[in-house]
């Protein structure tokens, strides 16, 4: 081999381990079942790797105490024994599988019958798109349709930020579900809920909630879009409390 083809082989196999390295860690974030809150840090004061690294495992808290509050919207009888909180993102498919995959059947055999409501809060974390969707379903609810428009949400993802829940779409869902349309687009163009937001996102890194979906059932964490079976197993562990 020649002096010259050297330092062109070097850089080869360097491009070539950062592409196998990338796609390790991708794979291990589908694997996961969910999205993880960008914790990197930058800046001059950061540590640089010296080579691409896999991403950690989202800290998974053994305990939390989930405050809901006059605002949050709710299903179910609000003085049931059991208070059921997703934390969730509405431009994370992992959120989408649990809303048409496991939520149907824990509203269906808890929600309905009595024994817990559900809660849901906004832990946006996909960006501008997810934080103008939390708006809207919240402007929603002041016209009380906020079950319908969140619903709408989950139903209508097309990729993170590509402008599927860009302003003009999120009005134009406002208007298919028959809402004041004045009223909602105003209310959207102020952002007024975005402290809501906000606080959402808060008191789940309060309770060491990092990713999405992220469930509270009781004071049980659960992460990811896990089967019902395992839903059920803690709902009725909780209930037997």
């Amino acid at each position: 081999m020649s002096e010259k083809a050297t330092p062109l082989l070097v850089v080869l196999l360097v491009v070539a381990a950062f592409a196998i390295g990338s796609m390790w860690t991708k794979i291990q974030y589908l694997q996961k079942g969910t999205v993880q809150v960008a914790g990197a840090q930058t800046g001059a004061g950061a540590q640089q790797p010296t080579a691409p690294t896999a991403p950690s495992a989202p800290t998974v808290p053994t305990k939390v105490n989930v405050a809901v509050g006059p605002n949050d919207p709710v299903k179910g009888n609000p003085n049931a024994k059991l208070t059921i909180v997703e934390f969730a993102d509405y431009q994370c498919p992992y959120c989408a599988r649990f809303q048409s995959g496991t939520l149907p059947s824990i509203l269906k055999d808890y929600v309905d019958t009595g024994k817990a409501r559900f809660v849901f809060k906004n832990l946006a974390i996909l960006g501008k798109e997810s934080t103008d969707a939390a708006n809207a379903a919240l402007c929603a609810k002041e016209q009380n349709k906020f079950w319908e428009y969140h619903d709408k949400l989950f139903s209508s993802q097309s990729g993170e930020n590509q402008g599927g829940f860009a302003p003009d779409k999120l009005k134009g869902f406002a208007a298919d579900l028959g809402l004041n349309t004045a009223q909602f687009n105003d209310c959207l163009d102020k952002q007024k809920y975005n402290n809501q937001v906000t606080a959402d996102q808060a008191e789940a890194s309060k309770n060491g909630f990092q990713s999405t979906p992220s469930i509270a059932v009781g004071t049980t964490p659960v992460i990811g879009a896990q089967p019902y079976s395992q839903f059920k197993t803690i709902i009725d562990g909780e209930l037997a409390k």
